[in-house]
């Protein structure tokens, strides 16, 4: 302790003895005096506790010299980056972040209290500028705010909702950093627990691999594929093309085995059956119409054209879709248009209804023959009838 030190603690001393021996109105008069002695006597000097100096070491700031808030965050910053757990430094450590975070906390508590005995100093240093000068010294009523801040009330309270604010900001990191850790050691247990299962089906395919092989080897040594047809003779892989590469041609062989078709031929196969579709619909349509039309079924019939209409637009369209992806040239498809769509079905339909007329004609024309028949067979067992009574009656 330096020599101002020890004078400002004998000067408590003696106004300790002084307030135990007057209780009136020497003690209202020396309280300010003894608190301002007090705080001097506490923050004259630069004296740390042996845990103060190690956080001071631990962020590797100078023991021996001031430093303000912003040095000490950027200490603070610059130990975070090399051994913060998620910062994917090679010096990444989550204990060793764990006490500069502490050390962190202890310097900026440290600093905290050096400024609020600063600034409570100073200002009895005015109050005893003003009781020189003739001024009373005015009545303060101290609130109770954790003993943050220093000044007149509202000013200590605006220090303390900032103090507040700073502490409820550095609980949340600490949250999320708590949360962050939590989530990394849940994620790093399902991925251990992946490679265990996936391990755990590697080593089970590979043992049913084993014991087939082991089969097939037993089933061979005993002879079971003596009998096979083309034992001993080369298998049959070129058929087709010898001249094509042996890959590409049992991929080929394989994708074609399987049912595997190229995308350009089902779309080609789709749009074939979506034409025949239509086609059939419209027939069918117009085969319920009368032939002529009559005037009431004209609207109908228009209906009907404009929604094939619709339907062979969305055709036309999967035709150009068809037509970017074919490889041949000589595969690609023509839009249908829509007139000679309408006059194909006129068409057919008055084919069906030809076709229709004429079998119904011979369908009379055969009646009429049987009719025929059976009465000329009615004739005929009547008149054997009557010629046999003849004979009978001779």
């Amino acid at each position: 302790m330096t020599s101002a030190a020890a004078d400002a603690v004998q000067s408590i001393m003696s106004c300790s003895g002084l307030l135990c021996l007057h209780r009136g109105d020497l003690q209202r008069a020396l309280l300010p005096l003894y608190c301002t002695l007090t705080v001097r006597a506490l923050s004259h000097g630069r004296r740390m506790s042996p845990s103060l100096k190690q956080s001071y070491r631990v962020l590797q700031l100078p023991v021996d010299e001031d430093s303000s808030q912003a040095e000490v965050r950027e200490a603070y910053l610059s130990m975070a980056k090399l051994y913060h757990p998620d910062s994917g430094a090679p010096t990444a450590d989550a204990a060793l972040f764990g006490h500069i975070e502490e050390a962190y906390r202890a310097v900026l508590a440290h600093l905290a209290r050096q400024k609020a005995a600063s600034q409570y100093t100073q200002s009895a240093n005015q109050e005893d500028e003003d009781q020189s000068q003739g001024s009373g010294i005015a009545h303060r009523q101290y609130l109770n705010f954790e003993g943050v801040g220093a000044g007149t009330p509202s000013q200590r309270e605006r220090r303390y909702q900032q103090y507040r604010v700073d502490r409820a900001t550095d609980q949340v990191l600490e949250y999320r950093q708590k949360e962050m850790e939590r989530a990394a050691a849940e994620e790093g247990a399902m991925v251990e627990r992946d490679t265990r299962l996936r391990s755990r089906q590697i080593k089970i395919t590979q043992a049913v691999e084993r014991l087939v092989e082991d089969l097939i080897q037993e089933s061979m040594s005993r002879g079971d594929f003596r009998n096979l047809s083309g034992s001993g003779k080369p298998l049959k892989k070129f058929e087709h093309n010898p001249y094509a590469d042996p890959t590409t041609h049992n991929l080929n062989r394989i994708l074609i085995d399987n049912g595997y078709q190229p995308e350009w031929i089902v779309t080609q196969k789709e749009i074939r059956e979506t034409l025949a579709r239509l086609r059939s619909e419209l027939l069918e349509a117009r085969g319920r119409l009368g032939d002529p039309m009559r005037p009431h079924e004209e609207p109908r019939w228009q209906e009907l054209c404009g929604n094939f209409a619709v339907d062979l637009a969305k055709l036309n369209k999967r035709v150009d879709t068809f037509n970017l992806i074919v490889p041949l040239l000589s595969r690609q498809m023509v839009h249908f248009s829509l007139k000679r769509e309408v006059e194909r079905a006129s068409r057919e339909d008055k084919e069906r209804r030809e076709e229709r007329r004429r079998r119904e004609t011979e369908l009379r024309k055969m009646e009429r023959e049987r009719e025929r028949e059976m009465a000329q067979a009615r004739q005929d067992s009547r008149q054997g009838l009557l010629a046999w009574m003849q004979n009978l009656l001779k």
